[in-house]
């Protein structure tokens, strides 16, 4: 909960109990549930209404009435009516707790973070899933390290939320209106901050891909870890496989699910799913090409920053599989990770071949106990031919989405299946240090331990069997 919306409840706490102590209560008592009206107030104009509040926006101005007529009339209250009282304050006080405005956790990098945002579109390739003869579109989002100026604001975590939250309750079968308090979270990167001045040697750039009706800002909070280490970072929003995407026109584009059409034949869904990851294989060269035509532009935001001998290629799940294909072609890639990393739409090639650049994949728990799936079946098949691997690894007491941000949605993910047992801040940490120091191994050539120790530092990381 924010200070203000922590206020309130702890004001009327105060008030309820009183009577606990078998004295009547003092004026300065009795006027507290005034107080936190007065409370309530500034929390609608400095943090913003969120639904999960209502039951303590209701209850507030009941007892600021009731502590008034008791100036007037006072009455002792029973202890049972107290005990109620606190009760039902308890319950309307659980909401906001259970669903929490999201925090990013802070960064552990030297550096402040920017971000900007960019529209995408590539008129060497068609748009394959809008069923119009169109320009392939996309929205990349790029985080960095800057030096914020004093007017300069944080940016939220994705923008236009109020189309997004709804898109992606209905992803997760919640209430249409469920996630709508996302419009309130804010992150730590400065939106449209100065890059601030690069190395001699330029930055280094990282590209991220989402899974399967994911977002780009999925995964804001390792953007901008990695930005706060010296990395330029930019995630891509791949159109028609995201959620949902919102082009600066307004116009929305939806998931369109005959790209991974369930319920066909294997040999159906295969082609299709190698279709989809080639356009997004795609996506991440176009942005690549993007991203160095703003480094050789001096009046661009990245003017000369980037050092484009040291790119790395990331991604979860779908994007993982993209990320994977992108990297079997592409010799601009010199590093590649998988988050759970999903097989089946990597090409024959890339599948029996391998790769020639450093590796390295982590995969939650859930995935790796289904040992003989297909999907683990192609991985083990895959790596045996990648001779740089770093390895691979799981990590106990996790699940699919572990490797993105939507566990910090509430401290009932789990039950709401959105990630396994283990504690959201212990994931992220164990995320955040491998990613880092796979990216600082391979791109900056600094030696790390993780990958010295037989995956040991951390008791939940286990090699893949």
């Amino acid at each position: 909960m924010r200070p203000l919306e922590i206020v309130i409840p702890l004001l009327l706490a105060l008030y309820l109990a009183w009577p606990l102590s078998r004295s009547p209560r003092p004026v300065w008592v009795t006027l507290l549930p005034a107080l936190a009206l007065v409370v309530t107030l500034l929390h609608f104009w400095m943090e913003g209404y969120r639904w999960q509040m209502i039951p303590l926006y209701g209850l507030t101005p009941l007892l600021a009435l009731a502590g008034l007529i008791g100036l007037i009339q006072p009455r002792a209250w029973t202890i049972p009516a107290t005990l109620l009282s606190l009760g039902l304050l308890a319950v309307s006080t659980a909401l906001p707790i259970l669903l929490p405005v999201p925090s990013l956790p802070k960064v552990s990098g030297p550096y402040r973070v920017g971000t900007r945002s960019y529209y995408m579109e590539d008129p060497s390739r068609r748009e394959l899933y809008s069923g119009r003869d169109e320009p392939r579109r996309f929205l990349i989002q790029v985080w960095y390290p800057a030096d914020p100026r004093p007017a300069d604001v944080t940016a939220p975590w994705m923008n236009h939320a109020e189309v997004y939250a709804p898109a992606i309750s209905d992803f997760l079968h919640l209430p249409h209106y469920f996630l709508d308090h996302l419009t309130l979270v804010k992150t730590p990167a400065y939106a449209d901050a100065p890059l601030r001045p690069a190395p001699e040697d330029g930055y280094p750039l990282i590209s991220f891909s989402h899974g399967w009706n994911g977002f780009a800002t999925q995964n804001t909070g390792e953007m901008i870890e990695l930005a706060s280490h010296g990395y330029v970072v930019v995630s891509i929003e791949h159109t028609y496989g995201a959620r949902i995407t919102v082009f600066p026109d307004g116009t929305l584009a939806m998931n369109n699910p005959s790209a991974l059409p369930e319920g066909k034949p294997e040999a159906e869904y295969d082609a299709a799913a190698r279709k989809l990851v080639d356009q997004w294989a795609g996506d991440i060269a176009f942005t690549l090409d993007f991203m160095t035509s703003l480094n050789a532009d001096s009046t661009s935001p990245f003017g000369g920053a980037l050092d484009l001998n040291r790119i790395g290629v990331y991604g979860h799940s779908t994007g993982g599989g993209a990320a994977i294909q992108f990297c079997g072609s592409d010799p601009r890639c010199q590093a590649v990770l998988g988050l759970d990393p999903f097989m089946t739409p990597v090409s024959l090639d890339v599948l029996e071949n391998g790769l020639d650049q450093p590796a390295f994949f982590m995969f939650s728990q859930a995935w790796a106990d289904d040992a003989d799936s297909k999907n683990n079946r192609l991985f083990r098949g895959f790596i045996a031919q990648v001779p740089n691997s770093q390895g691979a690894v799981f990590i106990d007491g996790t699940r699919h989405y572990d490797f993105s941000d939507l566990p910090l949605l509430s401290p009932i993910a789990p039950q709401l299946g959105l990630k396994g047992p283990l504690n959201g801040k212990q994931v992220i940490r164990i995320v955040d240090t491998y990613l880092l120091a796979f990216f600082n191994a391979t791109l900056q050539g600094r030696s790390s331990e993780l990958f010295d120790d037989g995956f040991g530092t951390f008791s939940e990381v286990h090699p893949m069997k």
